[in-house]
């Protein structure tokens, strides 16, 4: 088992910044790839970031690029997720997440274990 805990969100303004945490215990962190997703109302769960066991790997969806950097500190057991340039449009709760493997997933089926979430709300 992994018991996953997300702290950062909060409400900023459109072109800030925020940085989420999420920090792991129970089943060796480091063997496992990690993810953020993020759901906004009435919208599915989205992949948003995702990275290897050791970092060396990552995966950004397209409207993230280059403005989110996903990383992990694997002697601290947590992953963070950097935002830059915020739109109106990143408004949702985000949630870590985790596969019971140690390569990336793209794909939200296999992703087995999941935080509580924390919003994120960005005003224009």
């Amino acid at each position: 088992q992994v018991q996953l805990v997300e702290s950062g969100g909060g409400l900023v303004q459109a072109g800030g910044s925020l940085r989420l945490s999420c920090a792991a215990s129970g089943r060796t962190f480091s063997s496992l790839s990690m993810g953020w997703f993020r759901q906004a109302p009435g919208k599915e769960r989205e992949l948003v970031a995702a990275i290897s066991l050791r970092g060396g790997v990552t995966y950004y969806e397209d409207s993230v690029k280059g403005r989110f950097t996903i990383s992990r500190d694997n002697a601290k057991n947590t992953v963070y997720l950097q935002m830059n340039s915020l739109k109106p449009e990143d408004t949702a709760a985000y949630y870590c997440a985790a596969p019971p493997k140690s390569t990336i997933s793209t794909r939200k089926s296999e992703y087995e274990y999941w935080g509580q979430g924390t919003q994120v709300t960005v005003s224009s």
